[in-house]
C-alpha cells in the first residue's frame, strides 16, 4: 500500500476544494497535465483507493461516478507515493494496489483495447506493457497493464480468464500477445499438470 507521509499537520484541502480546483483546471480535450505542475506539497489527504476500484474519501465510499472520474484525471505518481495535483496543490492519497482497475478488453485485430474503472482506454502494447506480480506465498497472479503516465490498472479476475483461454506458449514462456508485443505471464512449465 503506497501512502504518502511527508507532513504530520493538519491538511488544510478538502476533496470539495480539490474538486473545485481540479474543475478549475480541466483542460479541454484529453487529461491535464499534472506531470508539469508544481504545487506546494499540503500534507496527506484521508483518501483511499481501494484494490477493487473504489474510491473512499473519510472512511465513506464516494458515490459519485463523475466526481471519482474528475479525481482519476488528477492523479500523479512520484516514486512509490501517490497524489492528486491542481495547479495549486498537491496531497497525498493512498493507493492499495493500483489506481485503476482494468475491467474489461476487447479484441481488436492483433490488439488487446483495455477499458478501467474511470473510463480510460490502453492498448497494450509497446506503450502500455501487460505485467504479472505473483505471491510469492500462494502464487496468485495480479496482472496490470500500464494506462497513462505511470499509472496502472489491476486487471479483474474476469478478464485475466478471458486473457488466459487467449493465451500462447512462446519458447518457455506462456503469455499474450498485442501490437506484435509478447507479455509472459509465467513458465510454461507451470501449465503442466
Amino acid at each position: 500500500m503506497a501512502k504518502t507521509k511527508q507532513s504530520d499537520g493538519p491538511v488544510s484541502v478538502s476533496a470539495e476544494s480539490l474538486a473545485s480546483s481540479a474543475r478549475a483546471a480541466k483542460v479541454a480535450r484529453g487529461l491535464p497535465p499534472v506531470e508539469a505542475w508544481n504545487p506546494p506539497f499540503c500534507g496527506d489527504l484521508d483518501m483511499r483507493i481501494a484494490r477493487d476500484g473504489t474510491w473512499f474519501y473519510l472512511g465513506t465510499p464516494i458515490g459519485r461516478p463523475e466526481l471519482v472520474k474528475l479525481f482519476s484525471t488528477i492523479i500523479r505518481r512520484d516514486g512509490d507515493d501517490y497524489f492528486l495535483v491542481t495547479p495549486v496543490e498537491k496531497v497525498g492519497i493512498t493507493v492499495e494496489d493500483a489506481p485503476f482497475v482494468a475491467i474489461d478488453f476487447e479484441v481488436e485485430g492483433d490488439a488487446l483495447r483495455f477499458v478501467t474503472n474511470v473510463g480510460d482506454e490502453a492498448v497494450a502494447g509497446p506503450d502500455h506493457p501487460i505485467r504479472v506480480e505473483r505471491d510469492p506465498q500462494t502464487g496468485e497472479p495480479s496482472p496490470y497493464v500500464l494506462i497513462r503516465r505511470n499509472l496502472e490498472a489491476l486487471i479483474d479476475r474476469k478478464s485475466f480468464y478471458r486473457l488466459v483461454d487467449r493465451g500462447v506458449v512462446e519458447g518457455d514462456m506462456f503469455g499474450l500477445r498485442s501490437q506484435g508485443t509478447f507479455f509472459p505471464i509465467c513458465p510454461a512449465a507451470d501449465l503442466e499438470v
